[in-house]
This record gives structure tokens, sequence and C-alpha cells, in this order.
């Protein structure tokens, strides 16, 4: 952490308490104690050590224990550029809030001794599916681009209730915002910021469709909005079309029936044509009977 410039603190330490407030009480001060917090040379700083503006300090972030994902995380595609997998429900893409080793990024970087691995881009902690990430840092940028200027092909599979009064296929464009600190996203008037083509693959005799999703745009919780605005919202969603709060960390009874299930795109680096399919099923349709019960 390098510290600010220009600020009214006299120590380190006043610093320090004050930037990591939501650590809680007392616990700045324990790394003092425990000599934690070192300087670019190496040495404990002591907590009355003198503020000097941009001054870097080094610590380790104490992480909490986290309940372990028990669903396996495959691997579809590696080389010495990027690798391709495709993540269980439940599992975070990279570190964020209370998620941190038990998300794909930590994970293979510690199973494939990847250590520079980085994302090229999110799915969401309760889709599944297939997420790019990178093995060089100097070419992750490439590949973002990609997504940046939507020259990747996603499909996403979901289920869903079956309407006969809805007419598909269609394509679905609306104006989503997703304001920080607010789980749900919304749609608004205005210039439309996201794109869903929406086709039904085939419905049961339970009354649920299988559904194939087809995102042009990449706004935050896009497909799950969309669906929801259709009157068909994606089974186990805890949040459209009614809020029931975030899903607790241990509660893996009724995943988010949606998979990201084939990525397609031209290499920036290589010239490859890739294209990708996850192997995942969606358990609200292998075993439709039992979620038709609940």
């Amino acid at each position: 952490m390098r510290l600010p410039v220009e600020g009214p603190w006299a120590t380190v330490r006043e610093h320090l308490v004050q930037r990591l407030s939501g650590a809680g009480v007392g616990v700045v001060d324990g790394m003092f104690d425990a000599g934690k917090i070192v300087g670019a040379d190496g040495r404990a700083v002591a907590p009355d050590a003198a503020y000097e503006p941009g001054m870097f300090v080094w610590f380790h972030r104490e992480l909490p224990d986290e309940v372990p994902v028990p669903f396996p995380l495959e691997v579809v595609h590696r080389d010495e550029h990027i690798v391709v997998a495709d993540k269980p429900h439940f599992l975070a893409t990279t570190p964020r809030g209370s998620h941190v080793t038990q998300t794909v990024l930590a994970r293979l970087r510690r199973e494939l001794d990847i250590p520079t691995l980085g994302a090229a881009h999110r799915l969401d902690r309760l889709t599944a599916g297939l997420v790019l990430f990178t093995v060089r840092p100097e070419e992750r940028g490439r590949y973002q681009s990609l997504f940046r200027d939507r020259l990747v092909g996603k499909e996403y599979e979901a289920v869903a209730p079956y309407d006969p009064g809805l007419s598909l296929p269609r394509t679905v464009r609306s104006r989503i915002v997703k304001e920080r600190g607010v789980l749900a996203a919304y749609e608004v008037a205005g210039e439309p910021n996201a794109v869903s083509r929406v086709e039904l693959i085939e419905r049961n005799a339970y009354g649920f469709g299988r559904y194939r999703l087809t995102p042009s745009t990449g706004q935050t919780h896009q497909l799950r909005v969309h669906m929801n605005a259709l009157g068909v919202p994606i089974l186990g969603d805890p949040l459209y079309p009614v809020v029931t709060g975030p899903v607790p960390a241990g509660d893996f009874r009724r995943p988010l029936q949606l998979l990201a299930r084939a990525l397609e795109f031209t290499d920036p680096v290589t010239g490859v044509e890739h294209r990708f399919r996850s192997a995942r099923t969606l358990e609200a349709w292998s075993s439709y009977g039992d979620w038709a019960a609940q």
C-alpha cells in the first residue's frame, strides 16, 4: 500500500487505522504488535513511525475460513497463452468480498501452478460455465479487448417456466442499471445498453422450457433481467423477480439454472479460431421432476 501524498496523519498507524477501519477494532494494532506491517526494506514498521507521504508499507490480509465449494472445476483448454475453465455454480470467478480462496482464479493458480493467471472476463458466482483466463499478464489486455469490442460469440442456456403465449425467438433490448451496493439490477427508460437473443430449445410436461440465450452486450445480470422482463424468470434466481437476499455460503440447494454454454473467438495472439463448449448440464432439466416438486 502506498501512503497518500497529502493527509493529516502524524504516524503510519493513524493512517492505517483509518484506512483499514473495516478490519475491526484492534486488528491494525495487533498487526503492528506482531511485526506484520513492514516497509520496503522488509523491516517491521513501528506504530509510532512518522508518516511519510508516498511511503510503501506491506502486509498480508488475514482471511477468514471459507466454506469450500464442493463441486469440480474442469479445465477444457490450456496452452501457453490461455486457460479456459468450466466452472460450477456457487464458485466466484475472482476474489471479491468474502470469496477469496474459494474462487476459480485462486484454485487454478494453485492447481495449475500459474501464479500470473488473470481473468479476461467474469461470470456471476451463481452462473456456471465457461470462463477465459490469460497466462501472461502482458497479453491480458488483448484478450479483454475481445469482450469490450464484442468480438466473442457467447451462448448461454437456461431453464425457466414455459409460457405458450410468449412469442419466441425474439431479441430483447433495454437499458439496464446496476447500482453499487444494490443486489438487483433494473431496467430504465433510455437508449438500450443491453441486447439479448432469446430462443426456446424445447419444453417438457412439467411446464419448464430450455432456452438458448445469446447476449451481444455484457451488462451485469443482463440475461436474468431480460428473462424476468419476459415473464419467465430463470429457475433458482434469488433476485428476480423477488429479492430474497444473497445466497449464503454453504447453501448449495438450488443453483441458478443458467449456464455459459459456449465461447467462440479468434485468438488475438495466435490467430487460432477457438470454439469451446461446456459439458455441464442444468439440474432442473436433467432432473426436472425434483424441481417441479419443490
